[in-house]
């Protein structure tokens, strides 16, 4: 399971929800490799001539995911009467009958359906014969392939993202998402190589790989090539390309290639998101996790010695299922053995059908409080590694007038006068709280 960018129960909120200036108007919720398919949908069904619908890419991590989906959903049909609202992405896939019963709207595409011109050409054509075009979901769990689509650009975005893997094998006992994207299946290294070719011509200065669980990359493939092997082939085909990051790898299967690439190759940026989602070994086992917490911490001490200035981040969830107050200060203590800096903390969704679901439940006043205070110590940290940064060269993607990250992933402010997509090197200097100051070194 991967990041509360790719898989976990988080909270989520749309990402992308601009009307575009060419194509149809896509809401992006959840997580980066929605953010990446929203892209190839804006491709396909602009190709397909259906450029004057409204398409929303739902999350389904948690309830509160597809509570928020359902209200744009009925906001959108509001203040768009005549359009045509189209609903695909995870919860649409494990659930369209639910979505299709809504009155609001006209089409549920699955998961494999929404990256494909022929769904679109499909659905064009059903409205243009004023027929219901209302469900088009396959079965997820036949797929067994998945294609690296060529993307030129992001939209309103400084950084690109690149799909390698897609799916998930595994069944952690709170995740519905295998049944929203299907098995493990890796894009071909050729194809990953290309995409990230085209970026890096386009002007993209930092490409991020993301997929539902990356570090399960390769196993699928001629040669079954690890993660750590397709980033090496990647960064050696792509040597101009500046910056590349990953989204996030679970504990125990990093893999030696990996590890090295880390130690020497500075375009692999040092800021690594862990999936690590409780830091007590109990509530780990009952979630069907791999790894223990001191695989954690065994994993942060090597991160470090190879790459000192190496920021970590976490997802975690607090409230599983039995869960007790000192399970959760394990979690609590976890994050300073470890030294996690930038923390993801959701609160636990109970998800119809899961072995989780009939466990012992956390009452929700305790996970309320909980996820508050392990929020507070994730701001904590954060403030205090931002401190510790002060006075340190750095490089910042420019990605807003005014803003950018680091390579640590840092929000920091630069002068108004950096164009989007610029990376600037800077002095780091104590800022506001939210952000520090990047102040231009030649």
């Amino acid at each position: 399971m991967s990041t509360p960018a790719e898989k976990n129960p988080a909270e989520s909120a749309p990402t992308a929800s601009a009307p575009a200036t060419t194509g149809p108007r896509i809401i992006t919720f959840g997580c980066r490799l929605n953010t990446y398919e929203s892209e190839v949908m804006r491709d396909q069904a602009t190709q397909a001539g259906l450029t004057d619908a409204i398409i929303v890419n739902t999350c389904a991590v948690t309830k509160e995911a597809e509570r928020q989906a359902r209200q744009t959903i009925r906001r959108l049909r509001r203040e768009n009467p005549d359009a045509k609202v189209i609903v695909t992405g995870c919860g649409a896939q494990i659930d369209p009958q639910a979505w299709g019963s809504m009155p609001e709207v006209d089409t549920v595409l699955g998961n494999e359906e929404k990256l494909k011109a022929e769904s679109y050409k499909a659905v064009v054509d059903a409205f243009s014969l004023g027929e219901p075009a209302k469900i088009l979901v396959e079965d997820i769990m036949t797929v067994t392939e998945t294609a690296g689509h060529l993307i030129g650009g992001f939209e309103g975005r400084a950084r690109a993202f690149v799909q390698v893997q897609q799916g998930c094998d595994h069944r952690c006992t709170f995740c519905v998402i295998p049944y929203g994207r299907g098995n493990s299946r890796s894009v071909p290294m050729g194809q990953i190589t290309e995409q990230v070719r085209a970026l890096v011509a386009n002007g993209y200065g930092e490409v991020v790989l993301t997929g539902v669980d990356i570090t399960a990359y390769g196993p699928d493939l001629p040669g079954a090539p690890s993660l750590g092997q397709m980033v090496r082939r990647l960064l050696a085909a792509v040597p101009a390309l500046p910056r590349l990051r990953l989204s996030s790898l679970d504990p125990v299967e990093v893999d030696e290639d990996l590890f090295a690439l880390i130690a020497k190759d500075p375009r692999l940026l040092p800021h690594m998101h862990l999936s690590v989602q409780a830091g007590a070994d109990m509530i780990l086992k009952r979630m069907k996790r791999r790894h223990l917490r001191d695989d954690v911490i065994t994993l942060a001490k090597r991160l470090r010695t190879l790459r000192p200035d190496m920021a970590l981040g976490a997802d975690i969830i607090v409230g599983f299922p039995t869960e007790t107050e000192a399970q959760f200060q394990d979690t609590l203590d976890l994050v300073d053995e470890a030294g996690l800096t930038h923390l993801h903390v959701f609160p636990y969704s109970s998800r119809p059908g899961t072995p989780a679901a009939r466990m012992p439940q956390v009452d929700k006043a305790t996970i309320k409080d909980r996820a508050k205070r392990l929020r507070d110590k994730g701001e904590a940290v954060l403030a205090a590694h931002m401190t510790r940064r002060v006075g340190q060269l750095d490089r910042v993607l420019v990605e807003k007038p005014g803003e950018g990250h680091d390579e640590g992933f840092l929000p920091v402010r630069v002068p108004m006068d950096y164009p989007a997509g610029h990376i600037l090197p800077v002095r780091l200097r104590a800022g506001d709280g939210t952000h520090l100051i990047g102040e231009p070194v030649s």
